[in-house]
């Protein structure tokens, strides 16, 4: 009884926190939906590169993740489209972070 109140308590604190302060304080997984090559032209430390053309086959594996996830991209565009399919799947504590550097500034 005592962890479904701790995790009861846990999930009321996620949905105060602000994207901002969810990003910045490390409690979410980081997913950047662009190409693997813009991916390694610079990205977010400790995110993942899911490209979007390839999330629907991810869907298990991401709800899988015990912790909120944060789409990104280069300008926000693909990161609304993976949102827009992750939801229509069913996922829940998915953010749109938008630019993957906007995350990055977020992050520091």
């Amino acid at each position: 009884m005592e962890i479904f109140i701790r995790f009861f308590f846990y999930l009321q604190s996620l949905i105060k926190m602000s994207l901002h302060d969810l990003i910045k304080s490390d409690s979410a997984t980081i997913v950047d939906v662009r190409t693997p090559e813009e991916f390694k032209e610079g990205h977010v430390p400790y995110s993942i590169n899911i490209p979007l053309d390839t999330i629907a086959k991810q869907i298990d594996r991401l709800k899988g993740l015990s912790k909120p996830i944060i789409l990104c991209c280069r300008s926000g565009n693909r990161s609304s489209q993976a949102l827009g399919q992750l939801k229509s799947a069913g996922c829940e504590q998915i953010f749109d972070g938008g630019p993957w550097k906007d995350v990055y500034l977020h992050r520091l």
